[in-house]
């Protein structure tokens, strides 16, 4: 398992957990360090209980350099560089670790999100360096399609894509996670199942900006959008999603660039639904800057302002692309000497950020910033004495 990060720790616990052998690797020693303790360097539920089972029973070890297996999954970081443009080297750069140990039969899997023709990449790189290995080994793409929070489960039994560089390497890789896996296994190849990753997030991408877009026309037209929503939905054919302050994670907040990178002329759509959730960010965090000016000459004193929340989604630890921590770093950048509370339930601590408890920021504010729908919030009183911004529908709950 070529990475132990949110999708590659919890694969390997499951594989591991059905009693077999993974050697996990990781280039972080503290990573690798933690989880030969049985420990997890991530939240989410019932992930450490299969960790600490795995590593006791002894069917999982990580390791800061690769082993010898039959089976190798490459489930690393996807960057980007510049004008977000895809970054395949971690997966190169992994794919080239293993490029030693590689023998006739061997099984090869990226679960990395790719852009389109990553695996015939990585096909044209291993043939090139070991070309004895051409049409001996088998190679596949099979995207992870889980949610963070419930990624234990739906490893299980969420359905999957798979697709290989040719009929049998697909049967191989269908083969091998028929062992793991629950949900229905859909054959495909390759490239096909590079693009239904990308699809996939696109899509929800796309509906997001739409409820995001509804949004600003709603606040510029004196409309309350979360009941517009409501209502609109009671059509026997309309699901529009709830708004928020932007779309973060590793996921739908990037997979998109990496159709619009390699086709720009022909992802207007994409493009544009990425323009649009990158925008809302940055029109919370104007909107912020005028309630605190707004505050300030109505009461004649600055506000003391709480910022409720850094994940980029409710409930869990990631802050990866996070909307929520945009809005906080650009509100901070034009502070003028007002008082802040940052409030993330999830993490104990933060780098840059001071926390503080979400009851205590509530109580000593003025202005309360919902940016992330945490349970926690949603049992805060709806004190009418204070200036509340609710950009993740906490006050609909």
């Amino acid at each position: 398992m070529m990475g132990l990060g949110y999708i590659g720790l919890p694969t390997a616990a499951l594989i591991a957990g059905n009693k077999t052998e993974v050697n996990g690797v990781d280039v972080n020693p503290r990573v690798v360090e933690t989880i030969n303790k049985g420990k997890v360097h991530i939240v989410e539920p019932d992930l450490e209980e299969a960790v600490s089972k795995a590593v006791s029973e002894g069917y999982l070890k990580a390791n800061l350099e690769p082993k010898e297996g039959n089976t190798y999954l490459i489930v690393v970081p996807t960057p980007f560089k510049e004008k977000n443009e895809p970054d395949i080297s971690y997966v190169e750069s992994a794919t080239r670790a293993i490029l030693p140990l590689l023998k006739e039969g061997d099984l090869y899997i990226i679960e990395s999100t790719s852009p389109i023709g990553t695996t015939e990449k990585m096909r044209d790189l291993i043939y090139g360096e070991r070309p004895e290995l051409k049409g001996k080994i088998f190679m596949a793409y099979c995207p992870e399609r889980v949610l963070p929070g419930n990624v234990m489960y739906e490893l299980v039994h969420n359905d999957r894509v798979i697709g290989g560089i040719d009929e049998e390497s697909t049967s191989k890789a269908v083969n091998f996670y028929a062992q793991y896996v629950k949900g229905e296994l859909h054959r495909t190849n390759a490239r096909t199942a590079e693009m239904c990753k990308l699809v996939e997030n696109s899509s929800r991408d796309v509906q997001i900006a739409f409820a995001n877009e509804l949004s600003l026309i709603c606040d510029k037209a004196d409309i309350n959008v979360w009941e517009l929503i409501k209502l609109a939905n009671k059509h026997p054919r309309v699901n529009i999603l709830q708004p928020g302050c932007g779309v973060g994670g590793h996921c739908i907040a990037v997979d998109p660039y990496f159709i619009v990178s390699d086709y720009p002329m022909e992802s207007k759509i994409i493009g544009t639904a990425r323009e649009i959730n990158n925008y809302k960010s940055f029109w919370c965090a104007e909107k912020v800057q005028s309630e605190k000016l707004k505050f300030e000459l109505e009461k004649g004193y600055k506000p003391k302002v709480a910022l409720m929340g850094l994940a980029f989604k409710p409930n869990i630890d990631d802050l990866r692309e996070s909307p929520a921590k945009y809005i906080v770093q650009k509100v901070l950048q034009n502070t003028n000497n007002e008082e802040y509370y940052i409030v993330e339930p999830n993490i104990e601590s933060h780098n840059v950020f001071k926390l503080t408890d979400y009851k205590t920021a509530f109580e000593n504010a003025d202005i309360v910033v919902y940016l992330v729908a945490h349970n926690e919030f949603k049992g805060l009183p709806r004190d009418t004495s204070k200036k509340i911004l609710d950009f993740c529908g906490i006050l609909q709950s």
